[in-house]
């Protein structure tokens, strides 16, 4: 990695540790932990064992306040005596800061300490860490979000994101940190109302999570959004059903909530509340699988929505073992990765042999492009496929092209130029939005309107659709 970028929240974690730890080992006083963390100045202090410098416990100034204190310890007990051991959050170095923010959102920390592929301590990573990469107000937004103790605190924090979000748009923000931003607010401030939302409901006692699916999937959400949700449950098939019955009525009051907040609800029902996105972890491998073994058109729509899926709250776990067998099937049913590359390359990007741009025939928005139908998802589509095909972990566009090149699927030369394609079409459409633009508006643009670069561009960012096309069509022969 270039050591004089600056880190952004899809960057490993490792690029935010700039220290060695501070460390203890298990029989260091409490007295000795705490004037360590004085003269190094630092908020924790990680108690690790002697032999392999795998992590124990963490000793933090919250700690300090409220275990020592607040209750007149003893300072020359044992520092482990008084550290938080139990449910240790941990991260591997590769993990994104990303992630890092989403797990001490959802577990209420400040603190998540990053270890080497042996487990053995790299660092630790603050809150404070990842506040300094957020941009404006992203800093308060994600304080307010986090103390919010009602929707109606909650629908202010949403509000507060859109603003900030055109703010940062007509003061020029690139649009890969933009949809970072905006998808890295809204995802802490729908684990906070799914939080409240679960403290009033008796739900099953069986390990679950909250889904993602579509652009918040893939980190793309811009400032025109709906739902796309799921979850998932552990359950054996006889207590299936039941399970589901029990989370239906929470599902239905979160995808409300969200509504409020400016989500709007699903007109094609992707979200939790439906009983058919509500299901076991079996149930969804399950449903995976009957669309790995169908060409129908129906199933082809539902790879482009549901595979493009992430955990937002609850037992990633769940998340992983849905991902690592999709991993494994999709490869192997190369007649569906065929179906899909046809289906990908129906859609041209439309530029014209003798004109620069081609127009569908929209009676009501003539002579216009569709930046998302025609534009973002020629990228998008092809990037699935890549990632797919590749056992490529990652949900986002840009990431997956990144790492289809670093596989050789893609030329590195090709790539940069590829994804600097898709960011400006994807800037297009949020300037596009910020306008306030109708609805059926939200993601069209005449050309003639656009000045002479940006008509440039766009045209030159549609050839980058037309390239990467060309490669999927390549691959498959089509």
């Amino acid at each position: 990695m270039n050591q004089t970028a600056r880190p952004t929240l899809h960057s490993q974690l490792a690029a935010l540790i700039r220290r060695q730890p501070v460390t203890a080992t298990p029989d260091t006083s409490l007295r000795e932990a705490v004037l360590a963390m004085s003269e190094q100045r630092v908020g924790s202090i990680i108690v690790v064992e002697p032999e392999s410098g795998k992590p124990l416990g963490i000793f933090t100034l919250r700690d300090l306040l409220h275990k020592v204190a607040a209750k007149s310890c003893d300072l020359d007990q044992m520092v482990m005596s008084v550290m938080s051991g139990s449910n240790l959050l941990m991260l591997n170095w590769r993990a994104t800061v990303y992630q890092a923010a989403l797990v001490m959102a959802r577990h209420g920390v400040h603190h998540v300490i990053v270890v080497d592929a042996a487990g053995k301590l790299v660092g630790v990573v603050s809150q404070e860490d990842i506040y300094e990469l957020q941009s404006g107000g992203g800093k308060a937004i994600s304080g307010a979000i986090r103390s919010a103790r009602d929707l109606e605190g909650l629908i202010a924090a949403a509000q507060d994101i859109r603003r900030l979000a055109s703010r940062m748009l007509a003061e020029g923000t690139r649009a890969e940190a933009l949809t970072e931003l905006i998808s890295s607010l809204n995802d802490h401030l729908t684990v906070r109302l799914i939080e409240l939302a679960a403290a009033e409901f008796d739900l099953p006692q069986v390990p679950w999570a909250w889904l993602a699916f579509g652009s918040e999937g893939r980190f793309e959400q811009t400032l025109s959004t709906d739902q796309d949700n799921g979850l998932v449950f552990a359950a054996q098939a006889e207590a299936a059903e039941a399970t589901r019955q029990a989370f239906l009525p929470f599902a239905a009051e979160v995808n409300r909530r969200l509504d409020a907040c400016g989500f709007p609800l699903c007109k094609g029902k992707v979200m939790a509340s439906n009983p058919e996105l509500c299901l076991s972890l079996d149930e969804w491998k399950g449903r995976f699988g009957a669309w790995l073994r169908s060409n129908s058109p129906q199933a082809l729509l539902n790879a482009t929505i549901y595979f493009d899926f992430r955990p937002l709250y609850g037992e990633e776990s769940l998340a992983e073992e849905l991902r690592a067998w999709l991993k494994v099937h999709v490869p192997a049913a190369s007649l569906f990765l065929r179906f899909m590359a046809e289906n990908a390359l129906a859609v041209k990007p439309p530029l014209g042999l003798i004109r620069d741009f081609t127009f569908d025939d929209h009676a009501e928005f003539p002579h216009t492009i569709d930046l998302k139908a025609m534009g973002t998802r020629l990228f998008v589509d092809a990037a699935r496929i890549l990632a797919l095909a590749n056992g490529i972990d990652e949900t986002g566009t840009p990431a997956r092209l990144r790492r289809a090149a670093e596989l050789g699927k893609l030329g590195r030369d090709d790539v940069g130029a590829i994804i600097d394609g898709f960011h400006f079409l994807q800037q297009l459409r949020l300037r596009v939005q910020q306008e306030g633009t109708p609805r059926g508006l939200a993601n069209r643009v005449d050309p003639d309107e656009l000045n002479e670069l940006d008509r440039f561009v766009l045209k030159e960012a549609l050839k980058q659709a037309k390239k990467l096309q060309g490669r999927i069509q390549m691959d498959y022969r089509l």
